[in-house]
């Protein structure tokens, strides 16, 4: 009876943490949005509990080795937005559990679900903890530049000239589907990672095959003269022939690369032409319907519900790159503002549901949880809502830690908002994966809410997953 007594008084407790408020105009409501919804993901994750080799710092089926790393990637902007770190030990030992035997984040276990665009994702995080000024590995004898480096130089040996005139393989491993395929995603992220090297470090290597890489994009068709990306091309083809769906994502990652090659090179006109035009064709990506005006969506396969666990994610990247563009071009500043915050007060609303109350759905134009959970649905929201604190962040540093790129002050031009365009369509083809029970439990709802009010009074640490 005692037992009984006390999970109805956490329960009616629980009651005040139901459903994710959001006021875009406070900083306390999207501190506490952004603590309910990253909870929220991080309780899919059990490696800090069970804590063995091969469940430490990677999510469990069906999810990808990749989107692990795209996880910890968010945690990273969660902890520079918000300045909470009751996450960062965790997320320090999942980034380094990956290193893998060379430090370059060639994972022996990961053989058969790592390509070029997953190993990326995890030199996004790294990358991301060098800029700002995430504390520094304490193993290894390497920094986090230098763990992106080393990733970066085992792609840089990929580069393929043996069709298409070069580019990166969508696969590393001749026995993994997709080795005959040459995808914006590993291409562009290639892209991205080389500019924020060549930023970072100053080494013109980096810049060089930024600038390389880019034109190879563009050279192949798979970036349109209207700055869409499309997904890839089969290299056995001579990549003659583009696959034209366009992902959220890809897009995402060639706007934030211009963005910072814009700030790189103090605000040049090519540069700012790319990232205006990549910005632009954002459009695509926001107003579903007329009554969901600036409000996210994956065009390719959300409207139709086909959207598989790596798809529900990609809006997180959108929203990632869009809000950190903002910092390094800021004349993309005001629509990106406009966009996002509609979008983020959408999303909150879709966090409301099913028993904790506080899970994040996938379609935001709903108005409502919709029924669609995981990992994906949970990130898309975080990325999209702790962006709003953006302004009040420090942007990405330079080597050494110590100064920062000058925003260029040349330019007072203002981006335009973006205006949607007629954009092919096809039948989505990236991998499909199993659904994530969703964690319904009453004692999984009211801990996990309580725990987080007892942490907003100091009265213990942030857990998650299986501890729950």
């Amino acid at each position: 009876m005692r037992n009984i007594l006390r999970y109805a008084s956490l329960a009616a407790a629980a009651q005040l943490a139901a459903a994710v408020s959001l006021d875009v105009t406070s900083k306390d409501s999207i501190k506490n949005a952004t603590s309910l919804i990253a909870h929220g993901m991080l309780s899919y994750y059990t490696g800090n509990v069970t804590d063995t080799a091969s469940t430490v710092g990677v999510l469990p089926g069906p999810y990808y080795w990749w989107e692990s790393g795209a996880m910890w990637g968010s945690m990273l902007d969660y902890y520079h937005y918000t300045g909470d770190t009751s996450y960062n030990a965790v997320v320090t030992q999942a980034l380094l559990s990956q290193v893998g035997p060379d430090y370059d984040y060639m994972v022996p276990a990961h053989q058969k679900d790592e390509g070029n665009d997953d190993q990326a994702f995890w030199g996004f995080a790294t990358m991301s903890a060098a800029e700002k000024n995430y504390p520094q590995p304490t193993v290894g004898n390497y920094s986090w530049v230098q763990l992106t480096e080393n990733l970066w130089n085992t792609q840089v040996r990929r580069w393929d000239t043996s069709s298409c005139d070069g580019g990166l393989k969508w696969q590393i491993f001749t026995f993994n589907n997709g080795y005959d395929y040459k995808n914006s995603v590993s291409n562009g992220a290639f892209f991205q990672l080389s500019a924020r090297l060549a930023r970072f470090t100053g080494n013109q290597t980096y810049m060089d095959w930024a600038i390389k890489s880019y034109d190879w994009l563009f050279d192949v068709g798979l970036i349109s003269s209207d700055y869409h990306v499309y997904d890839g091309a089969d290299d056995t083809q001579n990549c003659s022939t583009p696959n034209k769906i366009i992902w959220t994502y890809n897009g995402a990652i060639m706007l934030y690369g211009s963005a910072v090659l814009y700030n790189y090179t103090n605000g040049s006109s090519l540069w700012q032409e790319r990232t205006q035009g990549f910005l632009n064709a954002t459009a695509n990506f926001f107003s579903p319907y007329d009554n969901a005006t600036n409000i996210m969506y994956e065009p390719a396969c959300e409207p139709v519900n086909t959207c598989d666990n790596d798809q529900y994610s990609f809006k997180a990247y959108l929203s990632r790159f869009m809000w950190a563009s903002t910092l390094m071009a800021p004349f993309t500043g005001n629509a990106i503002t406009t966009l996002l915050t509609d979008s983020s007060k959408a999303a909150a609303q879709s966090c409301s549901g099913p028993s904790d109350g506080v899970t994040c759905g996938e379609h935001w134009y709903w108005g409502e949880y919709d029924g669609y959970y995981g990992v994906g649905q949970q990130m898309s929201a975080l990325e999209t809502i702790q962006g709003l604190l953006v302004s009040d962040s420090v942007p990405p540093l330079h080597s050494g830690q110590v100064s920062l790129m000058t925003t260029p002050t040349t330019s007072t031009t203002v981006a335009p908002a973006p205006v949607p365009t007629m954009t092919a369509t096809a039948t989505p083809t990236k991998r499909g994966l199993g659904e994530k029970n969703e964690p319904s439990s009453l004692i999984f709802t009211v801990i996990a809410s309580m725990s987080i009010m007892m942490v907003r009074l100091g009265l213990g640490e942030l857990v998650f997953g299986a501890q729950i």
